[in-house]
């Protein structure tokens, strides 16, 4: 049966009032194109419900984890929310949530089509340090196109203070994480696709296929330094970036 996308839109949007976000019919069925388009159109509908759209994620930065997908390029969804550095959410606020340690990448120069690392730096003004918030709503793994359309995850996005990008080199920014004081993983920019400039010359290559472009004051979630990590009631999160700044997170105890 051929894809009909104003018609998946809409499944996808009705099955989101119901609290379903991973709609069985959809399992197995969807292209990654196709999964794109829903994404798109379900989000522009929340927009048009009042929500606004701030930014973009990209996903599946790390080569391992193509690789484990069968991916040959990362992903992407978009963001509509953002909280400040020591932001407590409540507990179960969120569904199954995580966190990822991320740079945010602020637009200063409109970007779109064929870009470079150059071209990336020149279009880019600012850095945030951030954590990325995630809720698992669905299988992720056993049903990534379906994931997709759910907009990749993505719940919202922590900021820290923003660093003008100047000079830094983003590829030997290390960022330590800890969680309730204990140090649980490290990681460098270069763990980004090499460099997280890599990220938004992707982005802007890969959004001219649905007609869109990265415009001044978006941001941009440029990958994961590290694995995902839970985030449970009574957690602390903290994560510096060297050179950055730091970001922190907590969900309450009760």
């Amino acid at each position: 049966m051929p894809f009909d996308e104003q018609a998946a839109i809409e499944e996808f949007w009705a099955a989101r009032a119901r609290g379903e976000y991973f709609p069985r019919q959809w399992f197995d069925r969807l292209t990654l194109d196709e999964a794109y388009r829903i994404q798109l159109g379900v989000i522009a509908r929340r927009v048009a419900a009042g929500e606004r759209q701030i930014g973009w994620k990209v996903g599946l930065t790390a080569q391992p984890i193509q690789q484990q997908f069968g991916f040959h390029e990362p992903v992407f969804g978009c963001i509509l929310d953002s909280r400040p550095s020591g932001h407590m959410f409540r507990r179960d606020e969120l569904i199954r949530p995580g966190f990822e340690p991320e740079l945010c990448l602020r637009v200063g120069r409109a970007l779109s089509g064929e870009a470079d690392i150059a071209s990336a730096r020149h279009a880019i003004d600012a850095v945030y340090p951030s954590l990325e918030i995630i809720e698992t709503r669905g299988d992720f793994t056993a049903q990534i196109a379906v994931a997709m359309a759910d907009n990749a995850q993505q719940k919202t996005v922590i900021l820290g203070d923003p660093v003008p990008l100047g000079d830094l080199a983003l590829d030997a920014v290390a960022a330590t994480v800890r969680i309730n004081g204990n140090t649980v993983a490290t990681g460098r920019g270069d763990a980004v696709l090499g460099n997280p400039l890599n990220s938004v010359a992707w982005l802007a290559h890969k959004l001219r296929e649905f007609g869109r472009e990265l415009r001044p004051g978006d941001i941009i979630m440029s990958g994961s330094f590290t694995r995902q990590f839970p985030i449970a009631a009574g957690d602390r999160v903290t994560v510096e970036f060297s050179g950055v700044g730091e970001v922190r997170v907590g969900m309450a105890a009760g």
